[in-house]
């Protein structure tokens, strides 16, 4: 062992020298030192006593109103706010949980909630339980809420704002009413005694972007959470991609956005005006930590109301109308100017044999302009007029064809059934991939489609886009490896030669449209890709 250095190796070298009179001295020294700084510390911490006669004791005060009016709007909505719980229960062979009974909604909720699916792919070894919220609009028990909250679930329960908050009773059982994957909404209901407090329903149309919003309901459980916050954005759209028929899953869902804390369990409560209407249903936040970023989804209380009254009828669905056509979500200006609708209008890609439109002379390549004399301006407009009208009613269809106007009679039939028979596709080309002489101009190399991809797609000629250039022209707007490119800016394209022909012929600062098809989507018609030549 080493000795200790300075003070205490010389202490140590006295010992051992055998010193002790000197050691004992300093020892006391030390020892004396300590005992009159106790003293002195002793001194300074004493209590002494303080005459506080002259202290004014704190009073509450009555209890201020606040100019925002919240609380006044929370006491009014707050009551028709319930939480609702599911119960699932394990199935032979399956791992479906709550919500998990249609996949593309359990998708749609894994990737706007940020969680993952069911139990992380293990076998459940008991009953799954969800929570989410919801508001009576009916004081005799009818209740809105989202379709995911509900799904699969075996049992719903529901609590009321008066029910004991920390019992371990579940609730009152609910019934499902009826509900619309399309905009998941859903109506459940709950039996009373006695009439029950309901909300008030507001016009989602009057909303603008900065208003301030409530939102209520049960995140993570917690009961009765209010938060604060202004509509961000109307009409959005949450782009969850396409179906076998290339119709975007989310059409029926234009959402209220808002900045309000919205959280998982939070699904299926009102979104709140400042005159404590609901003007929403919270249904969804973007994240990527599964709680809230500040972006949240709201469907507007018009659309709520629209569903509601057709899901509590004597069918308990939603029935929407469609004329059977098909057309690309999103075209490029340099689409519209090619094809003349510069200011608006739909191009139609495919008519459903034997649909509405395929009875009143609707063709691929015509522009819906108008519909009953009123304007549209592109998919969406041409989706909420068609499908809110009533199956079996004939509507006039303004069509620009070959730069020529012209108006047609159409019928209107119920989607559901037109759609039900379309086939999903068959599997995509994949040919070899030879050089061409479109790659210096667009970017991509090409061959001759088979006679018997001819026969599939119902074209008599075209080319495969075998490779597409990263960076390059094609790549820019979009044009995909196996796709079939028909035409090129209204010039038919029937093989390579006639393909390099169109292409040689365009110049930087042209619009170039192609007009193709998908092999994987046969049943899908034409789609319109474009842009202009840099």
């Amino acid at each position: 062992m080493q000795p200790w250095n300075g003070f205490g190796q010389g202490l140590w070298h006295k010992i051992r020298k055998g010193h002790m009179s000197t050691v004992f001295t300093i020892l006391g020294t030390l020892s004396a030192c300590v005992l009159a700084g106790s003293l002195l510390t002793g001194n300074v911490s004493a209590k002494q006593a303080v005459d506080s006669s002259d202290a004014r004791p704190l009073v509450i005060p009555n209890p201020v109103t606040l100019s925002n009016g919240f609380s006044a709007i929370v006491k009014q909505v707050g009551p028709a706010v319930v939480n609702i719980n599911t119960e699932t229960l394990p199935k032979e062979g399956s791992n479906a949980g709550p919500g998990q009974g249609d996949q593309s909604m359990q998708d749609f909720f894994n990737h706007f909630f940020g969680m993952p699916g069911g139990n992380g792919g293990q076998e459940s070894q008991g009953p799954s339980r969800a929570l989410g919220s919801g508001f009576i609009v009916d004081a005799r028990g009818y209740i809105l809420t989202n379709y995911h909250v509900i799904d699969g679930a075996d049992r719903i329960y529901v609590k009321l704002s008066s029910d004991p908050q920390n019992s371990p009773d579940p609730g009152r059982l609910a019934t499902v009413v009826g509900f619309d994957k399309d905009t998941d909404i859903a109506v459940i209901k709950i039996h009373s005694d006695h009439p029950l407090p309901t909300v008030k329903i507001g016009n989602s149309d009057g909303v603008e972007v900065g208003d301030w919003v409530l939102a209520i309901g049960e995140p993570f459980g917690l009961s009765q959470t209010v938060s604060a916050g202004i509509i961000s954005a109307k009409n959005r759209s949450i782009d969850e991609g396409a179906d076998a028929h290339q119709v975007a899953k989310g059409e029926f869902q234009k959402f209220l956005q808002t900045d309000a804390a919205i959280n998982p369990g939070n699904s299926g409560g009102p979104l709140v005006d400042m005159a404590g209407q609901v003007i929403g249903m919270n249904t969804a936040i973007y994240t990527q930590s599964a709680g809230n970023e500040g972006i949240g989804f709201a469907l507007p209380s018009n659309t709520i109301v629209n569903v509601y009254n057709q899901l509590i009828g004597p069918e308990h669905k939603v029935v929407r109308g469609s004329i059977g056509v098909q057309f690309q979500a999103n075209t490029s200006s340099a689409v519209a100017k090619m094809y003349g609708f510069p200011n608006g209008g739909v191009i139609v890609s495919e008519v459903v044999p034997g649909g509405p439109a395929a009875k009143a002379g609707v063709q691929p390549q015509d522009i819906i302009v108008s519909v009953d004399g009123q304007p549209i301006r592109n998919g969406d407009e041409l989706i909420s007029i068609v499908s809110d009208k009533h199956p079996g009613t004939t509507i006039s269809l303004g069509i620009i064809r070959a730069g020529k106007h012209i108006t047609l009679s159409c019928g209107v039939e119920d989607r559901n059934k037109l759609y039900a028979n379309l086939g999903s596709g068959a599997e995509a080309a994949n040919p070899s991939s030879p050089s061409n002489a479109g790659e210096l101009k667009f970017g991509v190399s090409v061959q001759p489609t088979t006679s018997e991809m001819n026969g599939t797609l119902h074209i008599s000629g075209g080319v495969v886009v075998t490779s597409v250039k990263p960076g390059s022209f094609a790549d820019a707007i979009g044009l995909y490896q196996g796709a079939v490119i028909t035409e090129i800016n209204r010039k038919p394209v029937t093989d390579v030669a006639s393909f390099n022909a169109i292409a040689s012929g365009l110049k930087s600062g042209d619009d170039v449209v192609f007009v193709v098809r998908n092999p994987q989507n046969p049943g899908g018609g034409d789609s319109f890709i474009g842009g202009t030549l840099p």
